[in-house]
């Protein structure tokens, strides 16, 4: 009774290792599986500013990339090309964007619009999908503020001068009063003198 059981248990041992090697076989033929990796997933920008939304694609067939950005205006399909074929970039940034072949995108003059989500997709033509987020932040730059407080600096200098130039010319005036009037003192105590030496 116990070799027919050690018989089955072998050829089951012998029958799964085989199943095991077909699929893994198979597995290895099929051609499939994408991978995809975003280097830098959060991408700080200034206004007018060119940014690179770097990724880094492999797969084994032909791949389709496409990008989409959504922020608070909504969702807009920025280009989808395939690898070595067609590229189709939105009207909306025809002029802002050039692609790359390992599935990053360039855009330039980046505006606060531009700040959000862009969400990356590379499909593999087996039906096998990768994703990837980047996030962007689009700040204002504050030259405008520091041109008022530019502008602001140079009239509070300007009108410093004025008063320092006016208290300058007060000053003047006073000490020429005072020397007129010191003067018509003096003559006039003069004349009082000369008066009373004559009157005795």
């Amino acid at each position: 009774l116990m070799r027919p059981l050690q018989g089955c248990r072998g050829r089951g041992v012998v029958v799964g290792t085989v199943t095991l090697c077909l699929a893994a076989g198979w597995a290895l033929q099929t051609p499939g599986g994408v991978s995809l990796v975003v280097p830098q997933p959060n991408i700080n920008a200034t206004v007018a500013q060119n940014i690179l939304l770097s990724v880094e694609y492999s797969c084994r067939g032909v791949a389709t990339i496409e990008w989409k950005h959504v922020s608070s205006w909504g969702t807009t399909s920025i280009v989808e090309w395939r690898s070595g074929n067609y590229v189709n970039i939105s009207t909306v940034y025809k002029d802002r964007v050039t692609t790359f072949e390992n599935g990053s995108i360039q855009l330039r003059n980046v505006g606060m619009r531009d700040a959000g989500y862009y969400f990356v997709t590379v499909m593999e033509e087996h039906g096998t999908n990768a994703y990837g987020t980047i996030i962007v932040n689009v700040y204002e730059i504050i030259y405008e503020d520091l041109h008022f407080v530019a502008v602001l600096f140079a009239f509070l200098a300007a009108v410093s001068a004025i008063l320092i130039c006016f208290m300058w010319l007060c000053n003047k005036s006073l000490h020429l009063f005072q020397k007129k009037t010191t003067h018509k003192l003096t003559a006039s105590t003069t004349e009082e003198i000369e008066l009373e030496t004559i009157e005795c």
